[in-house]
Parts: C-alpha cells; structure tokens; sequence
C-alpha cells in the first residue's frame, strides 16, 4: 500500500495579517487604500445595530467601512488649529 506523503491542505493564510482585510487598491488621487488611513479603529455594537449598518451601506451601495468614515467625520469635522 501507498502512502501520500502530500499533505495538503484546504487553505493557507497570508503571511501578512493586514492583507486578509484587504489588498491595498489605488484610489483615483493616487494614494494606495493602505497609505490614506494609518489607524485602525474597534467598537463593540450589538449584532442588531451592526446588522443594520450593514443593510444601509448595502443600500446605499457602499462598503460598511466608507459609511461609517463618512458619518465619522461629519460628526466630527476639523476644527481650525487642526493638523491634516
């Protein structure tokens, strides 16, 4: 009898955990996605609340993340003295 000495496995993960979220993609200004944001931001919602986050960016036809940059920053716009 033959063994297989082939393991394979159903998949593998990306040496870099940054690139499971999203590959870098050059935005129209030029700027790549992963040089525009340098920080990362985590909440705790209920699974209510980000269902419905989730079915309105849907509806507006935009991704969970640009609609919550959007509602952050008009919530919170830059005041004079601010750097950029």
């Amino acid at each position: 009898m033959t063994e297989r000495t082939d393991k394979r496995r159903f998949a593998s993960r990306p040496g870099n955990p940054e690139s499971w979220i999203r590959a870098a993609e050059t935005k129209p200004n030029g700027i790549a996605a992963g040089d525009a944001f340098t920080a990362r931001l985590t909440i705790d919602v209920t699974p209510e609340l980000r269902g419905r986050i989730k079915v309105a960016a849907f509806r507006r036809g935009i991704t969970v993340t640009e609609a919550l940059r959007e509602l952050l920053a008009r919530e919170f716009p830059p005041t004079a003295g601010d750097q950029p």
